[in-house]
């Protein structure tokens, strides 16, 4: 229970930050098979798969909304030592996915696959560098429905492994207002200020849905390929998770490099992979 709650939480923070993919983490932690499988077979097999994506839920919305408040001050005063943390992190998972291969010789397809969606992901780590201009959250049916089709998009992206749905968020202008109004609304929560906190549901209700929908809708075509190219699947996720630390690197803003930011940031990486390497065993 405790270890999946931390695995949740270890993907939820992913979840918020650009440049890193939640899928990615989910494979590192050793559950995106069996949390597909979950989400597909909700309710053919319900009580098994709320007793495993339950607690990865709850640690997941933990980590997004101390996230909130924590990530952007680690990121603006130690940047290098939180980014190589990721990095950790991700590479963390590259043994787990080695062991599913078992140790055969790739096909030409599996090599062309998994360079594919390495620069899948470093262009798309290119392009948005740029962010958006920032999104109109008002109230307003207009604005709910961009809110639900958001979730939908930035979702299905959360599930893809090393697709950062945070990154497609900030390129489609929605990543600081979605991230204000998850801050707004746990202060005004805190404070019982009820002004605030139904402002905070009226953004984070109809996104809420629509990352719902986009889960399920995504989640039972990421089955189909595992059931009939399960090969071509982990290339690509390898191709993934090895573009993923040049994604965080095109996308992050790093100071000048000191012996104490090489040397601690260097170990943040070291514990980072171990992190990752422990709970995906």
């Amino acid at each position: 229970m405790i270890k999946s709650i931390l695995k949740g939480m270890v993907i939820g923070i992913a979840n918020i930050v650009p440049g890193v993919s939640g899928g990615t983490m989910m494979v590192a932690m050793g559950i995106y098979d069996k949390l597909i499988h979950c989400i597909t077979h909700l309710f053919s097999e319900f009580k098994k798969s709320v007793m495993f994506v339950l607690p990865i839920g709850i640690g997941m919305l933990v980590a997004i909304a101390a996230s909130s408040f924590v990530l952007s001050e680690m990121f603006e005063n130690i940047p290098i030592q939180t980014n190589l943390l990721f990095v950790g992190l991700i590479l963390g998972g590259l043994p787990a996915i080695l062991k599913k291969l078992k140790g055969g010789m790739p096909r030409v397809g599996h090599i062309i696959t998994a360079l594919l969606f390495f620069a899948l992901v470093v262009g798309t780590a290119i392009i948005g560098e740029t962010e958006g201009n920032a999104a109109d959250l008002s109230f307003g049916l207009v604005n709910v429905l961009k809110l639900l089709g958001t979730g939908i998009i930035a979702s299905a992206t959360m599930v893809i492994p090393g697709v950062s749905g945070s990154m497609v968020l900030m390129l489609m202008g929605f990543y600081q207002p979605i991230l204000d109004a998850i801050k707004s609304f746990f202060t005004s929560l805190a404070a019982m200020d009820m002004d605030g906190i139904l402002t905070g549901l009226g953004i984070l209700v109809p996104f809420g849905i629509g990352i719902v929908i986009g889960v399920f809708a995504i989640a039972k075509l990421v089955e189909i390929i595992f059931k009939k190219f399960p090969l071509y699947a982990y290339y690509a996720i390898i191709g993934l998770i090895v573009a993923s630390p040049f994604a965080i690197y095109l996308m992050g803003e790093f100071p000048a490099v000191t012996a104490f930011s090489a040397i601690t940031g260097v170990l943040a990486l070291v514990v980072g992979f171990f992190v990752a390497y422990k709970l995906g065993e």
